[in-house]
């Protein structure tokens, strides 16, 4: 058995605070000395990750450490997230950020495209998920990803507001950013016409299924709205988000769309602040995006306090499921119970949990419910301690239910604690590092305000509201071209 005891992990669950879901947070919560405390100590740690992983000549960062891997472009789109941070907590200097910033956006721009099989990086202005580290290239056969590229954007475009100076080399960031976003054909990627394709392979085409339905796509379809050259018709949000009911939980006492796993309620929501800002289907349920993903983040607090599956270690501040690594594919029979163990892969309440909880899950979440995450931060660490959370902070995920078994097939089993991952993810960390920022000073969000391409995006969803309706996009070169020609 684990430390802790059930007085420590009963009666800890207090009642849902009551917030207003249309209140505009202009200024974040205070926090107390201790709590601000341990939070920069945990990014710190995972701002490292990216310093000391992420290749400087390219700018590409990898997709995991310190197993030898390739590049994630979604994982490069936080690690560009990551400089300014740096900058403004004096992690590193503006200088190295400009220089780390540059790199990466040349690289992107200069990118080769095309149809072809190997030896480019990407087609029609989307680029490949994987990639490799040295060459920039396609790795393997893995598919052009519109939902990672995105992602990649968030980066870019977040770096293209930060960098206002008259620097010339932040003039040159700010170009090449805008020329990357200009490159990319959102109306190709739609072979069912609807919807955004979710990617697509040279050797058969396009992947079957689409970004139809409640997931981590928000940013996708604002940057594919907001683009002044290829944008998608703005009646294509409406479309999508008409089939979010499918997902719509009416039964919990804080009705809420729903998922499993919550890398989708935190991805989108570290670049876009949704807080206040409605569009139609938030406006005909009384929520906003924000609202939904604290709502989604109290369900597995409470899940994980109601413990159906009976595993190990759960409780009010030991929780959070996700996408992220586990311990192998396998079953065993422990205390006469028949156990499904599974290695990568998405985990929420009951759908595949099997004791196995990142730590990426519960940070991630901090903007949305501070009062319940860092709790949950602060006993994690101290309950599994240096088993857990090591020089990047913490790994990626781990699992109290298995601290004495030999079959696990992946990381390691610290004895008499937990299994724990042998690796941090790109994806997993830049929620935690990005997340805690926006908790602190909501500084990702207050840059990402003033990006024209996001209001722009936003404005023809349909989102109206809160900081929003103040917001004007400026006009692109394009834009002021197509003016003066209409």
């Amino acid at each position: 058995m684990l430390l802790g005891s059930a007085a420590l992990l009963a009666g800890c669950a207090g009642p849902r605070p009551t917030l207003n879901p249309l209140k505009l947070i202009s200024k974040p919560e205070p926090v107390s000395a201790s709590d601000e405390a341990l939070l920069l100590e945990i990014a710190r740690r995972t701002f490292n990750y990216f310093h000391d992983t992420t290749q400087t000549d390219n700018g590409l960062a990898p997709d995991r450490w310190p197993t030898v891997s390739f590049a994630s472009i979604a994982a490069t789109g936080f690690a560009l997230t990551a400089w300014p941070i740096g900058v403004s907590r004096g992690w590193m200097s503006r200088e190295e950020a400009r220089k780390r910033t540059l790199a990466c956006l040349r690289f992107f721009a200069g990118a080769k495209q095309g149809p072809d099989k190997q030896g480019v990086s990407g087609y029609k202005g989307f680029f490949y998920h994987f990639l490799g580290l040295n060459t920039g290239t396609r790795l393997g056969q893995t598919e052009l990803s519109t939902i990672d590229t995105a992602l990649l954007l968030g980066g870019i475009l977040f770096a293209q507001s930060y960098f206002d100076h008259g620097h010339e080399d932040e003039a040159e960031i700010r170009a090449l950013a805008q020329q990357i976003y200009e490159a990319i054909d959102w109306t190709w990627p739609r072979p069912r016409e609807q919807f955004l394709a979710m990617g697509w392979h040279p050797e058969s085409g396009f992947i079957i299924s689409d970004w139809d339905s409640f997931n981590e796509s928000l940013l996708l379809y604002v940057l594919a709205l907001g683009s002044p050259t290829h944008p998608i018709e703005p009646a294509s949000w409406n479309r999508w988000t008409a089939n979010f009911d499918r997902a719509w939980n009416a039964a919990d006492k804080d009705p809420y769309i729903a998922f499993p796993s919550l890398f989708v309620f935190q991805f989108s929501h570290m670049w876009v602040d949704f807080r206040g800002i409605r569009d139609d289907y938030n406006r005909e349920r009384d929520l906003d995006y924000f609202e939904n993903s604290r709502r989604a983040t109290y369900v597995q607090r409470d899940y994980a306090i109601r413990n159906p599956g009976g595993w190990e270690g759960y409780g009010p501040n030991v929780w959070g499921l996700t996408a992220c690594d586990g311990p192998g594919d396998f079953t065993i029979v422990q205390d006469g119970i028949r156990r499904e163990y599974f290695s990568y892969g998405q985990r929420g309440p009951n759908d595949r949990d099997d004791g196995t909880l990142a730590p990426t899950a519960s940070a991630g979440s901090i903007a949305f419910a501070p009062e319940i995450v860092i709790p949950a931060l602060r006993e994690m660490r101290a309950r599994y301690g240096r088993a857990i959370y090591g020089e990047y902070g913490f790994w990626d995920s781990f699992n109290p239910s298995l601290a004495d078994s030999q079959r696990v097939q992946y990381g390691r089993v610290v004895e008499g604690v937990c299994w724990v991952d042998g690796d941090y993810i790109g994806i997993d960390q830049g929620p935690i590092l990005g997340m805690i920022e926006n908790h602190l000073t909501g500084l990702v969000w207050n840059v990402m305000r003033r990006n024209p391409n996001i209001v722009r995006g936003l404005q023809r969803a349909g989102f109206t509201g809160g900081w929003l309706d103040k917001a004007e996009p400026k006009s692109t070169r394009r834009d002021r071209s197509e003016k003066a020609g209409a």
